[in-house]
């Protein structure tokens, strides 16, 4: 087939026009977009919030809580204890995707395992998994006459009996006023949540870089930056 040089050239013009941004109009950009840049980032933990919540925590349910209120994104942190004997204690936080009440590999979020070592002494660490998988506490120990919660103190009795035998795990009722919880908490307490909100999927806006309030500010888009009440830069004509 024989193509006119009428109609080749206007193939190219289009093709060109496509390319050339117009005046006035930002070009939208999915590498330079403020969200894209941060769409596959979690929600961070402050693990020594999470840590100190675990050494206050009255029971599972105020643990429940205390993390849900540490969390700054939307999914609700539910909750697995188990005690595996009278000194082993194994917490598990996780993201119930499936609402099955159950905790599976996949999403898990930490690990607390707690371990009675004497007479009034105890020592626990944290451990993440997944996209927290970076982050191991050392052992962090604890002894009788410290101020820790009932969680931790009733195991100092010496008649002390496992509790947790059968797991605890966080119940779709007990979800449902945990997001209440939650939300009062945020709304008593807006100085805490001023930041961008997190998406449900657990990615975190409005930063960039590892750390809060850290990288680039606005939009991520590229070109001069100039200092207020700078001339702006001649642009140059062929």
């Amino acid at each position: 087939m024989r193509i006119s040089m009428t109609s080749l050239t206007a193939v190219t013009v289009v093709a060109l026009g496509s390319l050339v941004v117009q005046p006035g109009c930002a070009r939208r950009d999915e590498g330079t977009d403020r969200w894209a840049t941060t769409e596959n980032t979690n929600v961070a933990i402050d693990w020594d919030k999470v840590n100190e919540a675990y050494r206050l925590a009255e029971g599972p349910e105020d643990f429940e809580e205390r993390v849900n209120q540490i969390y700054e994104g939307d999914e609700l942190i539910s909750i697995a204890v188990q005690d595996l004997d009278g000194n082993q204690q194994v917490v598990t936080g996780f993201f119930d995707k499936n609402s099955s009440g159950s905790v599976d590999e996949a999403e898990k979020i930490f690990t607390i395992k707690r371990e009675i070592t004497g007479e009034g002494t105890a020592q626990y660490e944290t451990t993440g998994h997944g996209h927290y998988g970076y982050y191991h506490s050392p052992m962090l120990s604890i002894v009788s006459g410290m101020m820790i919660g009932s969680m931790l103190s009733n195991a100092f009795r010496p008649s002390y009996v496992p509790v947790h035998t059968q797991p605890y795990t966080t119940s779709a009722q007990r979800a449902g006023q945990l997001r209440a919880n939650r939300s009062g908490y945020r709304a008593a307490n807006p100085s805490k949540f001023a930041r961008p909100k997190a998406s449900r999927s657990g990615r975190s806006y409005g930063t960039r870089g590892g750390r809060s309030g850290g990288g680039f500010r606005g939009g991520g888009r590229f070109g001069i930056r100039r200092r207020e009440g700078a001339p702006r830069p001649e642009r140059l004509t062929a």
